[in-house]
């Protein structure tokens, strides 16, 4: 294994709860091997990249209901390409060689999985996106 692959691996964190089973398919496999611990290391990042969109769209999130902030938070991530690219690349930057190998055979489906826990994660820590100005109050 290369030190790079190594290294990589050796930073993620481990999830419990990920279980592998001889009988799930290659895309589950891939996702509780690969993605949910990738998304996981990457988490605070993703939090501040969304705080960075909200702000760069005039902060209009904040003005939002809870149910209208939620389908804001889906929005970004499966409608605006450039935004969910962006998403993209910070967990495909963090596959060894390896498991980019395995991730272009089935690209498709598996961005599907992707974005899917990480608008999860985002819809998980919808009360972190709370205006700047109110936590600096209290």
């Amino acid at each position: 294994m290369t030190t790079r692959s190594k290294d990589l691996l050796d930073i993620r964190p481990t999830i419990s709860s990920a279980k592998l089973y001889d009988t799930m398919s290659a895309e589950e496999r891939f996702q509780n091997e690969t993605l949910r611990p990738i998304i996981k290391l990457q988490h605070d990042l993703f939090i501040a990249v969304f705080k960075n969109y909200i702000a760069k769209r005039k902060n209009v999130f904040y003005e939002l209901t809870l149910p209208k902030r939620l389908a804001y938070i889906e929005h970004a991530i499966h409608k605006d390409m450039k935004f969910r690219n962006s998403l993209k690349g910070m967990i495909i930057g963090q596959f060894t060689v390896e498991e980019y190998d395995l991730y272009i055979q089935n690209s498709s489906a598996l961005n599907k999985r992707m974005m899917n826990i990480v608008r999860e994660r985002l819809v998980n820590s919808v009360q972190l996106f709370e205006k700047p100005d109110l936590l600096k109050a209290v």
